[in-house]
């Protein structure tokens, strides 16, 4: 079983980041192999809407994202992590999201992914600095139809409110559990 971690937060060592990596240790705790991406270190031009994706799924764009389409279709799970930036997904990793759309032609335009029996599950890890009620509103709703281009099930979240300085996330032990033991429940099906 293959556990596909994207990293979305152009900061290394962010809140974000230290989430990420408890919860693929908890899928690696639960048997999986666990491999993390790092956006901001690949080369993803933003969606240019030329609809090339519609001849055959694929995107005439030749960049980084050419290897991760294999890979968003080999994992059997996939963990998006972002922090919020004005209310939304980074741009990094909303630059990820709308590539996805060759992904999404292949599934309901060309149908070209063939019937994969598997039960893919995702889940989305977030942190935002503010407290606002709406926070993550935006953010969940795009990774909801992200996963859903990818044909993955939106299994849930971990969304941390009113943490921003690098690394204070280790200050709340609590939400370094939640996110070990979402990585070990994405694995186990729970």
């Amino acid at each position: 079983m293959k556990v596909l971690g994207i990293m979305g937060s152009p900061r290394r060592g962010s809140n974000t980041d230290i989430l990420l990596d408890k919860a693929l240790e908890g899928a690696a705790q639960a048997g999986a192999e666990v491999e993390k991406v790092l956006i901001s270190k690949l080369k993803i031009t933003p969606c240019l809407e030329i609809y090339a994706c519609l001849k055959d799924g694929n995107c005439s764009i030749k960049d980084d994202m050419r290897e991760l389409y294999d890979k968003l279709v080999e994992a059997d799970h996939v963990i998006l992590a972002s922090p919020i930036f004005f209310y939304g997904i980074t741009a990094q990793a909303k630059a990820l999201v709308d590539r996805s759309q060759a992904l999404w032609v292949r599934k309901h335009v060309l149908k070209t992914l063939g019937e994969d029996r598997r039960e893919r599950r995702g889940l989305f890890i977030s942190v935002g600095a503010t407290k606002g009620e709406k926070l993550f509103d935006g953010a969940v709703l795009t990774v909801k139809y992200f996963f859903d281009a990818i044909d993955v099930k939106y299994a849930g979240d971990l969304l941390i409110r009113g943490v921003d300085d690098r690394g204070e996330i280790a200050e709340h032990p609590g939400h370094l559990e939640d996110a070990l033991r979402l990585g070990r429940e994405l694995v186990a099906g729970v």
